[in-house]
């Protein structure tokens, strides 16, 4: 049984750091990639970040520069560190696995909130 659990939410003013993990069990880790997608109240998911097996990563536009996303496979856990956090950074993020670069996301942990108060 796949699981994903995320830890690492929290209250932070802005200007703050916060840095969420995610660890996995019942997959093969290493070959999964892994994402980080946030949802505000009243807006569609997003992508945030994504690592592939190999490390690379892709950001969305708004969290480049600020975001960072990283893997320890010997630990099965991804990670996103959150500098400079803004108040629109606040949602519920969600880590997430994908069997491949291109494919959808398939296995989805519970969520942990995230609030910037201003």
């Amino acid at each position: 049984q796949v699981q994903l659990a995320e830890s690492g939410g929290g209250l932070v003013q802005a200007g703050g750091s916060l840095r969420l993990s995610c660890a996995a069990s019942g997959l093969f880790f290493r070959v999964m990639t892994m994402g980080w997608f946030r949802q505000a109240p009243g807006k569609q998911r997003e992508l945030a970040a994504g690592i592939t097996p190999d490390g690379s990563t892709n950001y969305a536009h708004s969290v480049k520069g600020r975001f960072t996303i990283s893997r320890d496979n010997g630990k099965n856990t991804v990670y996103l560190q959150m500098n400079s956090l803004k108040p629109e950074d606040t949602a519920v993020y969600f880590c997430a696995a994908s069997t491949g670069a291109t494919r959808p996301y398939n296995y989805w942990g519970q969520g942990t909130q995230v609030t910037v108060s201003s």
